[in-house]
């Protein structure tokens, strides 16, 4: 298996440190590139290459970190209470919270980013104990398109379809 291709549940709660690091900072990397896109184009429009790479590196790095340090703590915590259970995903919640709080220099804003993390990862924990998903990935039905003629959602009846051509006359 490619380590790219990891994902966090591969293997159970306490095992295979580097694969669940991986697979969370996978997540973690394309949120940071994409919300430093936006604040390097809209907001911070930095001048030159050092301070937009300094930009992306301030924007992903955290957030790398946060991933990181849920994936470690929550590890950390199975293994040291052995037990895998939702109490786990909320100490690494916290964790990642303690993070973001270090990087906006304000332990509140970390308190509270802690607890909103901790409940997620409980939230999530939840959904893989019992077996449902937050995000479903069904297909969502389209309407209308480009090709008219698959997608004519007209109130009209279709026409009947036992009509023949007409025969010549000789």
């Amino acid at each position: 298996m490619s380590l790219l291709r990891a994902k966090y549940y591969d293997h159970p709660d306490g095992e295979d440190a580097f694969g669940k690091i991986v697979a969370t900072n996978k997540y973690a990397l394309s949120a940071g590139l994409a919300w430093s896109m936006f604040d390097v184009l809209t907001l911070s429009k930095p001048q030159g290459y050092l301070p937009t790479l300094g930009r992306f590196a301030y924007n992903t790095g955290p957030l790398m970190g946060m991933a990181t340090a849920f994936t470690l703590t929550t590890l950390a915590a199975t293994n040291a209470r052995g037990k895998d259970d939702k109490i786990n995903y909320l100490i690494g919640g916290f964790a990642a919270g303690g993070v973001f709080g270090a990087w906006k220099h304000n332990h509140v804003a970390g308190l509270c980013a802690g607890l909103f993390l901790g409940i997620a990862g409980v939230i999530k924990k939840m959904s893989i104990e019992q077996g449902w998903e937050f995000f479903p990935n069904t297909p969502l039905k389209q309407y209308g398109g480009l090709n008219i003629a698959e997608n004519d959602w007209t109130i009209m009846a279709d026409p009947p379809k036992n009509w023949t051509t007409e025969k010549k006359q000789e």
